[in-house]
């Protein structure tokens, strides 16, 4: 008999835009503890709890349902009444909570027993209004003043926040109640009397305010047959315009499913430059806000599966880039940004998120994801709106992303409060030298160097399409330049890898790590040297098979457990078995594919962690979710769309209404369909299959001769040409 085991926290999330509310799996709140519902960057209330006459209740089961909808059921302890006793588990409460603006919380009770019961249902409820940052340390300091009234004729309890210019409100009111609510002593309490099978009802929404706005609760109940809820139609809708996917594979469908389902929770309204944009969270619960790196990758893994997502985060990070030097921002002028708060610290200016500029690979990786975008949707429109923001990021690659003129791009905080490292790999310990000290800067990774690479290539393409072939060309010339001189400065014979990064002083950090891989992606790798770098990759100590750790087992820092030295990211997978398929190495992308996914099984809901332990797998473990991870994440769901990508080899070219494919189905995904491809104008349903030591694909819808197959090795090799060669 086999067991089944999932992997994950002890809580429930639900969230939608930016209030997030996370419980114990009862569905309470129990201090001191991170928990809480946040909205805004602040947490609005800090303790929950329900009692019946002062006695906890106990949990029979609890789950989401949806990601912004979580269903409780509890039942009592036994009670010494005034109206006599109550046996244990004879009543029994059922919490339903939905999110959307506010919280819209149903309390249902029923008495199974044969007597009649009489109780005092009490919740009590604390607001501590601690910024998330300060919830995330630990370290938490009252500054403003917390007031709070109830009103017995509106059934409300208004518990607001004042600090300065900061301000933030949670006002919670009981209605269809069936018996009046009353405020004392920190409870709201009901007074329930149930004959034998009699049931009881009250609603508690709690609408939210952040001083100019008020975000009301949903106010209708949701039955559990249909949701007449806002968010359940915005997830009908969503639902209707993504990719889809079917497979006989029935762990890689559902994982499919969960990822797409993550990335509609993960929608967050942002104001773009003419209307508001939804853009990719970076993760729940602690990054539930714009960022610079972590909107533009996930856009880049959906640019097939949903292509607004790339509209959107280019036209809101557009309006945020930088325009002077800031240092304690860590602003230059063309910068995109790495993350913006919203909370009373970033207010008050105590922390420099309004927003913080401390990354160094957002601005070519906009770029990157400019290139895409058209080549997904095919607008030149697209082209010409962000163009202007599209040089000053190249203004600032030569400018100041090379910071001492040498050709390569570093990185170093001018700020107090900055950032260290300023990559994808940003704790304070990421990167190491092969002794495990710290690698002194300003540093040059090399994965920098490959999106600029990257990037200036992809420049030169849109500078074709607008006309302009002297800037394609010197930026074809600064692309081959850099080629050279990164092939020259950062490869490293004796050990057939490449360097980590160059130091302060110019020398090779030759520990071995995860970020080669992205060089493979951005094609800055010579053909002749892809091979010993992929092999490289899935030596034992790298490839733990769960998939590719961040930094070698045999290095003096691994820790399988740790945030980012041996644990193991499930984009940064995604991401190399591209690199891995570009060059085309289709067999050992679709083994990290098959250990991603593989992973993914054995998490609750099947949703992938931020990321998990880099432990060796053997036939008696199963993948660790590192303590903290978000959950969902949006560049972790996103791997999944990175690798189906690097599986079938699609290749968009919208621009000339073309799709091209390089599919081969590994020996563990015998079929694939993919439904409401868009590329362009055009739709695609496409039947990818195994069949006579091959796969074929057919197109079952749209038109045949649009689909293509052309290997990705081939597509790599376009991109150094001009789009009339091509």
């Amino acid at each position: 008999m086999s067991l089944e085991v999932k992997v994950g926290p002890p809580q429930l999330a639900i969230h939608q835009g930016h209030a997030v509310l996370l419980t114990d799996p009862d569905g309470q709140i129990r201090g001191p503890t991170q928990k809480g519902l946040y909205f805004y960057d602040t947490r609005v209330i800090s303790n929950w709890t329900v009692y019946a006459d002062g006695e906890p209740w106990d949990l029979l089961n609890g789950g989401t349902t949806t990601s912004f909808e979580a269903c409780i059921f509890l039942a009592n302890r036994a009670l010494v009444t005034e109206a006599g006793p109550i046996a244990p588990h004879t009543v029994g409460l059922m919490l339903r909570r939905q999110i959307g603006g506010g919280v819209h919380e149903d309390l249902d009770l029923i008495n199974h027993g044969q007597s009649m019961v009489r109780f005092n249902l009490e919740i009590a409820v604390r607001s501590d209004f601690a910024d998330i940052f300060e919830v995330k340390s630990g370290h938490f300091i009252r500054r403003g003043h917390v007031t709070t009234t109830w009103s017995a004729r509106r059934q409300r309890l208004t518990t607001a926040y004042q600090n300065q210019n900061f301000s933030r409100e949670v006002a919670i009111t009981a209605h269809n109640n069936g018996s009046p609510a009353v405020y004392a002593n920190g409870r709201l309490s009901f007074d329930v009397e149930l004959a034998p099978g009699a049931q009881w009802h009250s609603c508690l929404t709690y609408d939210l305010s952040d001083g100019e706005q008020s975000y009301r609760a949903p106010r209708a109940c949701p039955n559990g047959n249909v949701d007449p809820s806002e968010d359940g139609r915005r997830l009908a809708d969503w639902q209707c315009a993504v990719l889809e996917l079917e497979s006989s594979n029935d762990g890689f469908q559902r994982l499919f499913r969960q990822a797409t389902d993550d990335m509609a929770a993960l929608r967050l309204p942002v104001p773009g430059a003419d209307q508001t944009q939804l853009v990719p969270a970076a993760g729940l619960p602690w990054f539930v806000a714009l960022f610079g790196r972590d909107s533009l990758v996930t856009s880049l893994q959906t640019s097939l599966v949903y292509s607004d997502f790339a509209r959107g985060t280019l036209d809101v990070l557009g309006v945020w880039q930088a325009t002077e030097r800031d240092d304690y921002r860590d602003a230059e002028p063309g910068k995109i940004m790495h993350e913006l708060r919203l909370g009373e610290l970033a207010r008050l200016k105590l922390i420099p998120h309004t927003p913080y500029y401390g990354t160094a690979d957002a601005t070519p990786l906009y770029l990157i994801t400019l290139h895409t975008a058209w080549c997904c949707t095919g607008e030149r429109e697209l082209l010409e709106r962000h163009l202007p923001t599209a040089e000053r990021c190249l203004d600032w690659i030569d400018r100041y992303g090379d910071r001492d003129g040498d050709g390569f791009q570093e990185y170093a905080t001018r700020s107090s409060a900055g950032l260290e490292n300023q990559s994808w790999k940003d704790s304070g310990d990421a990167l190491v030298n092969p002794d495990g000290t710290l690698v002194k800067g300003p540093k040059a990774l090399c994965e920098l160097q490959g999106y600029v690479y990257d990037a200036w290539l992809r420049m030169a393409q849109i500078y074709d399409v607008l006309g302009d072939a002297t800037r394609a060309d010197t930026l074809r010339a600064k692309a081959a330049a850099l080629f050279a001189q990164f092939n020259q400065a950062f490869w490293d014979e004796e050990s057939g890898f490449y360097a980590f990064a160059l130091d302060g002083e110019k020398r090779k950090v030759l520990s071995v790590a995860s970020n080669p891989g992205h060089c493979l992606l951005s094609g800055i790798v010579p053909p002749e040297r892809a091979g010993r770098v992929v092999a490289r990759l899935m030596q034992k100590d790298m490839w733990s098979g769960w998939g590719i750790r961040t930094l070698s087992a045999d290095h003096p820092a691994y820790n399988p457990y740790s945030y980012q030295n041996g644990s193991v990211w499930p984009h940064d997978n995604g991401l190399i078995a591209l690199g891995f398929k570009r060059y085309g190495y289709a067999e050992e992308a679709g083994k990290i594919a098959h250990d991603v996914c593989e992973a993914g099984s054995f998490f609750a809901l099947n949703q992938l962690p931020e990321l998990y332990a880099g432990l060796h797998r053997n036939a008696a473990n199963f993948p660790v979710q590192y303590v903290g991870a978000n959950v969902p994440q949006a560049w972790a769901a996103g791997s999944v769309f990175s690798l189906l990508q690097a599986i079938l080899g699609l290749q968009p070219d919208a621009p000339h209404r073309m799709l091209y494919v390089d599919p081969v189905l590994p020996p563990w995904l015998n079929d694939v369909t993919l439904r409401e491809l868009r590329i362009g104008d055009q739709t695609f349903d496409i039947r990818f299959r195994w069949a006579g030591g091959t796969t074929r694909f057919d197109v079952l819808r749209g038109d045949p001769t649009s689909v293509r197959h052309r290997e990705m090795t081939v597509w790599s090799d376009l991109l150094k040409r001009k789009v009339e060669d091509a």
